[in-house]
């Protein structure tokens, strides 16, 4: 490790190291959607931008799929913060794929896949807005049997609890049945508290804890690769993007009063549809919308509520977007129902993962190299 201050169809596809030049587009949202008039306004340029987070002095931190983090102010991008570049790979759909400070900004966590493979949530101690090397520690690992579906985000929760995304463990197909397999980390949103205990504790309300022949850490299951998922800024609610097999790409919503458990149906189901002959579980909690890959991409990329306030027409509208796609678009939902479609016509490139600034405004990152900002037309 260095440290330094500043001076399916996902498989192979997912990170291309293609750049594609980036149009700064304006459009009016569809008629069935909000009716906000927006622009992508390119900020700087990355290798491989892969996530990122709101950090200390209200800057974004930006991670680089590579290993780099690397923070974002008004000139650009700084010098690497951090360096884990001879710890990871970018073979498959490995690296450094998510990263998250807590609430109090005291602490930077990384999700990264490690030289063999192996998902590992790694945290550093922060102190004055600076990663503290020497406090390094690894909170938790899992083993991936195949190299593709790792997930890799990690979010706080309004609770102030870290959650965790992992994939069914990769191939096609789930074919070790991990998604519907309490007894694995596989497939799941994880729920932990990372420093009440050594290497973590485990929250006494998880859904699962003292249950026979499950992971104490789960919170959600069903999952075949939650690559991205947010919390509502403004409401707690849940919005995972879960990456579909061959046919349907779905998002899936829990209430911020969730007491968690819920099983996204992975892989008997995909989206609202029995998968391979599979039988729909009597649990089972449908996606809140989902589309097909006859026009609309690929590869869904889940994004944010719009809770800032600089585009006043997208607040309350979901905004994600496609890896194959590269649209921006948006929901309403309201009760867990989507009541408005709307497609903001502008188009991002390889879009990879959204960023939720401080202030609640909205970054969009593509593999290609792109860092831009959602501002008003």
């Amino acid at each position: 490790m260095k440290v330094r201050t500043r001076s399916s169809a996902i498989i192979g596809a997912l990170f291309l190291a293609v750049t594609l030049p980036l149009a700064l587009t304006t459009a009016s949202a569809s008629a069935d959607g909000p009716s906000a008039q927006v622009v992508l306004t390119e900020v700087a340029r990355a290798q491989g931008p892969s996530a990122g987070a709101a950090g200390p002095d209200g800057k974004v931190w930006i991670a680089e799929r590579a290993g780099t983090v690397k923070v974002l102010d008004d000139y650009g991008l700084s010098e690497p913060v951090l360096d884990i570049s001879d710890e990871t790979t970018t073979d498959g759909e490995r690296g450094l794929l998510g990263v998250a400070f807590d609430p109090e900004f005291a602490h930077f966590y990384i999700s990264y896949t490690d030289l063999e493979g192996t998902s590992t949530i790694d945290e550093f101690a922060v102190a004055d807005g600076r990663l503290q090397p020497d406090t390094r520690r690894t909170v938790l690992t899992q083993e991936q049997p195949y190299p593709n579906h790792n997930g890799g985000d990690i979010k706080f929760g309004p609770d102030g609890y870290l959650y965790i995304a992992f994939g069914d463990g990769g191939s096609g197909g789930d074919p070790h049945g991990n998604g519907q397999n309490l007894d694995t980390l596989l497939g799941k949103i994880l729920r932990i508290d990372p420093t009440g205990g050594e290497p973590y504790a485990i929250p006494s309300d998880n859904p699962f804890v003292a249950e026979e022949g499950a992971k104490d850490e789960i919170w959600a299951y069903g999952l075949r690769n939650p690559w991205r998922f947010s919390f509502d800024a403004g409401t707690g609610d849940l919005l995972i993007g879960d990456v579909g097999q061959s046919e349907w790409e779905e998002i899936d919503w829990a209430p911020a009063s969730s007491k968690g458990g819920e099983n996204y149906g992975w892989s008997s189901m995909e989206g609202n549809h029995p998968f391979r002959g599979g039988t729909e579980p009597a649990n089972h909690v449908p996606p809140v919308h989902e589309y097909d890959r006859s026009g609309l991409g690929c590869s869904v990329t889940g994004g944010f509520v719009y809770r800032g306030e600089a585009i006043a027409d997208l607040a309350g509208s979901y905004v994600y977007s496609d890896y194959c796609d590269g649209t921006l678009r948006t929901l309403r939902i309201e009760d867990g129902a989507v009541t408005e479609e709307g497609d903001l016509g502008v188009q991002g490139g390889e879009v990879i993962s959204f960023v939720e600034a401080g202030e609640g405004e909205l970054y969009v990152l593509a593999i290609g190299g792109a860092v831009s900002r959602l501002d008003p037309a």
